[in-house]
Formats: C-alpha cells, structure tokens, sequence
C-alpha cells in the first residue's frame, strides 16, 4: 500500500492492527485534525435567541445525544474531551452518509467508534411527544436536524475544553448538568386525577 492509501483510508475504510507504526506515528495528528476540522464552519451564535437549543425539541434531541456521552463519562475516569469530540463526529458522518435501509458490503469491515455507535442508536431512536399528557404521534427529526444538533453539542465540547482536549471539563460540566437534572426529577411529584 502506498503512503497516499494509507493516508487516505487509515481507521476510515482499513482496520489498522494497533501494533502498526504508521498508525501510531499519525493517529495524535489525525484526532486533532478531526477535532479542529469544523473550528471554522462552526461558529457561535450571535445572540441567545439564535441557539438552536432554546427550540424545546431541539434541545430534547441534544440531551439524547448528550445521554451516551455522559454514560460513558461515569464509568471511565479516562474518558475525556477529544474522546466525545470524536464520538459526535463519527456519529455526525454516519448520519451525513446514511443510505437508509441500502446495506453496503463494506460497512462491516470499517472502524467502529462504541461511543459514537451509541450516540448514533440514540440519535436514529429519538422522537420528541409535545405533550405527555395528551395524546399524539412522536415527531421524528430531520437529518439536518440531527446534524446541526451535533453541531452545536461539539461547539459547547470546544467552548469548554477550552483548547485542553485532553482534558475532562466539558465532561465535569455534563455530568454535573445531569445530576442536577436527576434531583430536580427527584423533587417533583405526581398526582394522579381520579
């Protein structure tokens, strides 16, 4: 394989065995590429109004995509910044490429990023209900919906990692959003009607 091909299809379409020097070699270079890839297309919104997450059902979509990332975050004390960076990119290309119901030979012999596998399951499951009390038909979101969404979760990840992806601010903060969420659903009661 020439150096061209390996470039091009290293951890993207060849599994790579880890003991691989070239991979070692380039594997740093190429995660902060993936990271630092949408610093330019991605920028913050000028006003508050403008957050796509002020969009009650876009901000549920964000929690569900957000809900993998903090699993994980729990369990591994080395799970860091770069690492959901990288699981939200691989589930933002997965979604970007999706073919439907079209299975392609090759999709099984590509690297599989769990965390951005599961990311990815709880994007494709998602579905908002307006209300839970009345009745209607879960709305399911757009891919360009499911896109920007990560989009915007990735911008918060850069925002607080602060430049320090190796770093677990953004995963510290998470976290702890999550576990004041939990104790406000603690707090509240629910009365039946009879």
């Amino acid at each position: 394989m020439c150096s061209l091909c390996c470039g091009l299809l290293r951890e993207k379409e060849i599994h790579c065995p880890p003991q691989c020097l070239y991979l070692a070699k380039h594997k740093p270079y190429q995660e902060k590429r993936t990271i630092t890839k949408k610093q330019t297309s991605l920028s913050t919104p000028s006003s508050f109004e403008e957050d796509i997450l002020n969009d009650e059902r876009m901000a549920w979509l964000a929690y569900s995509i957000e809900m993998p990332l903090k699993e994980f975050g729990e369990k591994n004390d080395s799970f860091t910044d770069k690492d959901a960076i990288l699981a939200l990119e691989y589930a933002r290309e997965k979604i970007a490429k999706h073919k439907g119901l079209l299975l392609m030979p090759d999709e099984w012999i590509k690297p599989q990023n769990d965390i951005g596998e599961s990311v990815y399951q709880n994007i494709e499951k998602c579905q908002y209900e307006q209300r839970i009390i009345l009745s209607g038909s879960p709305q399911t979101y757009k891919k360009e919906e499911k896109i920007n969404c990560l989009d915007r979760v990735i911008l918060s990840i850069k925002y607080y990692a602060k430049e320090n992806y190796e770093g677990r601010n953004y995963i510290q903060r998470l976290l702890e959003r999550f576990e004041k969420i939990d104790e406000l659903s603690r707090q509240k009661k629910v009365f039946t009607i009879t």
